[in-house]
C-alpha cells in the first residue's frame, strides 16, 4: 500500500514538473495567454460596459463609437504619428499613398464662401467635360450648396471609378449656369512638379511628397532635365510632409553609387535594422546638386537631404528641417480598419538621428511667416502671376523667394569653380530669377 501511496505521489510530481515545464514553454512560444494582456482587457471591458450602460446619452455611448475612441486614444498616446484609422479613414490613406483616387480632376479651393475651381487637371473626366478656372461649384446631385466646406465637397465629389456624379456650376465669366453629369475615373496626382531648366543650365524640381510614383516621376524629370544639357540641380522640399520610405530611397538613388549605403533604420530589437542601399546598375550623378528645406520639410524629404549632406553629395539650404525621423508601418485589421505604428527610426549613413533634430542647411536662410506664406502661394499657383492680382486675391504682397535664390548663388559659385578648375573662361552668372 505504501509503495503505491510513494508511486502516486512520485507520478504527480512528475506531472506537475511536466505542466510546469509546458507552461514556461508554452509562455515562450506565445501559446498560453499573457495574463497581464488578459487582465488589462478584462478591465477595458469592464470599463466600456460601465459607460455604455450609464452614460446619460445612450446614442454616444454605443459600444461601437466606445471602441472606435477607445483604440485611438491608446495608439495615439504612443507619438504624434502613430494612429488607429477607421474604415474610411485607412482607404483615404491608401489612396494618398498610392497618389491615386477615383474623382473627377478639378483642383479647387475655398474663396470667398464658394468653392472655386483653381484648374482642371489635363486628361481627366473634368476637363474633358469643359470645367474652366473659376467655375463655382453651386449643386452636388442636385442638392444647393448653402455653407459648403471642402472637406464636404472633395468628400462628395470623389467616389469609386465608373460611378457617376451630377454637378452644378456658376460660370462668373459669362454669369451662365450650366450642369454636367460627370463619371468619376481614377485620378493619378503628381508628387514631382515644376519640372523646368533655368538659362544657366541649372535645373529645377519641386517634390511635394512621397508617394508610389514619386521615384519615377524623379527619374523622368532628371532625364527631362538632362536631355536638355542641365549643369546643375535644385531640389525644392520644401513644404514636403514626407511619405513612403522606399520613396524618399528611389529619389536619391541617382546620386549615389550601386551598393552604397542611403539610409538605415533601427527598431526596438537589435536585428531590427534594415539598410537602403542603392541598387541602380548606373553611376552616381556628380554634378552639383542644391537641396531646398524649411520647417515644413519632414519624414521622407528628411531622409533625402540627411543622405546627400551626410555623404556630401548636395548643398542644404534654407531652414532647419522638422525632426521627424520615425518610421511608421501600416498594418491592417479586420473590417477595412489600420493601424499606422511607429515601428522604427531612420539614420543617415555615418548613423546620425534626425528624429526631433531635424536636419540643419549649410547655407541658412530664415524667412518670415508672411514670406513663406506667399512664396508657398506663388509656388503653388503659377496660374495667378500678375503682382496686383495676387495681393488682390490672396490678400499678401508677393515675396521674392530669398531661399531660391540663395540656391542659385550656391550652384552658380560651384560652375564658376568647376569652369576655372577646368580651365574654361567663367561666363558672368545671369541674375537669380524664378525658375
Amino acid at each position: 500500500m505504501l509503495k503505491r501511496i510513494l508511486v502516486i505521489a512520485l507520478g504527480v510530481f512528475l506531472g506537475t514538473m511536466l505542466s510546469m515545464g509546458v507552461a514556461r514553454q508554452a509562455a515562450f512560444w506565445g501559446l498560453w495567454p499573457n495574463r497581464e494582456l488578459e487582465q488589462s482587457s478584462r478591465y477595458v471591458r469592464e470599463v466600456l460596459k460601465l459607460v455604455s450602460e450609464n452614460y446619460v446619452d445612450a446614442e454616444q455611448a454605443e459600444l461601437t463609437k466606445l471602441t472606435e475612441s477607445a483604440l485611438q486614444g491608446i495608439v495615439r498616446s504612443l507619438d504624434p504619428h502613430s494612429d488607429y484609422m477607421n474604415a474610411r479613414d485607412y482607404k483615404m490613406l491608401e489612396e494618398e499613398i498610392s497618389s491615386q483616387f477615383g474623382g473627377i480632376g478639378v483642383q479647387v479651393e475655398l474663396r470667398n464662401g464658394n468653392v472655386v475651381v483653381i484648374a482642371p487637371i489635363a486628361g481627366t473626366p473634368g476637363a474633358r467635360a469643359g470645367i474652366l478656372r473659376g467655375d463655382i461649384i453651386v449643386s452636388i446631385e442636385g442638392s444647393k450648396l448653402e455653407v459648403p466646406t471642402l472637406e464636404d465637397v472633395v468628400g462628395r465629389l470623389r467616389g469609386k471609378p465608373g460611378t457617376k456624379v451630377k454637378i452644378g456650376f456658376e460660370r462668373p465669366s459669362t454669369k451662365a449656369d450650366y450642369e454636367v453629369t460627370i463619371t468619376r475615373e481614377r485620378i493619378k496626382v503628381e508628387s514631382v512638379r515644376d519640372v523646368r531648366l533655368r538659362p544657366d543650365g541649372i535645373g529645377y524640381v519641386q517634390v511635394t511628397q512621397f508617394s508610389e510614383r514619386t521615384g519615377a516621376e524623379f527619374i523622368d524629370a532628371l532625364n527631362s532635365l538632362n536631355a536638355q544639357s542641365m549643369r546643375a540641380l535644385i531640389i525644392d522640399l520644401r513644404d514636403n510632409p514626407g511619405g513612403l520610405l522606399n520613396a524618399a530611397v528611389e529619389v536619391a538613388e541617382p546620386f549615389f553609387n550601386k551598393g552604397e549605403l542611403i539610409v538605415y533604420t533601427q527598431g526596438r530589437r537589435k536585428n531590427d535594422r534594415d539598410d537602403y542601399r542603392a541598387s541602380a546598375p548606373e553611376p552616381a550623378l556628380t554634378l552639383p546638386v542644391v537641396v531646398l528645406i524649411n520647417a515644413g520639410s519632414a519624414s521622407a524629404a528628411e531622409i533625402v537631404a540627411g543622405a546627400l549632406k551626410d555623404t556630401g553629395r548636395a548643398v542644404i539650404v534654407g531652414e532647419r528641417s522638422f525632426g521627424k525621423g520615425s518610421v511608421q508601418s501600416i498594418l491592417s485589421l479586420r473590417n477595412g480598419e489600420g493601424l499606422r505604428l511607429t515601428t522604427a527610426r531612420y539614420y543617415t549613413p555615418s548613423g546620425v538621428t534626425i528624429h526631433e533634430k531635424g536636419v540643419m542647411p549649410d547655407v541658412e536662410i530664415v524667412m518670415s511667416p508672411a514670406e513663406d506664406q506667399s512664396v508657398r502661394l506663388q509656388r503653388a499657383r503659377d496660374d495667378v502671376l500678375d503682382p496686383v492680382e495676387f495681393k488682390k486675391r490672396f490678400d499678401i504682397e508677393p515675396a521674392t523667394d530669398r531661399q531660391l535664390e540663395a540656391a542659385v548663388a550656391v550652384l552658380q559659385a560651384a560652375l564658376i569653380l568647376e569652369m576655372e578648375t577646368q580651365g574654361v573662361p567663367a561666363a558672368a552668372p545671369l541674375t537669380a530669377k524664378r525658375p
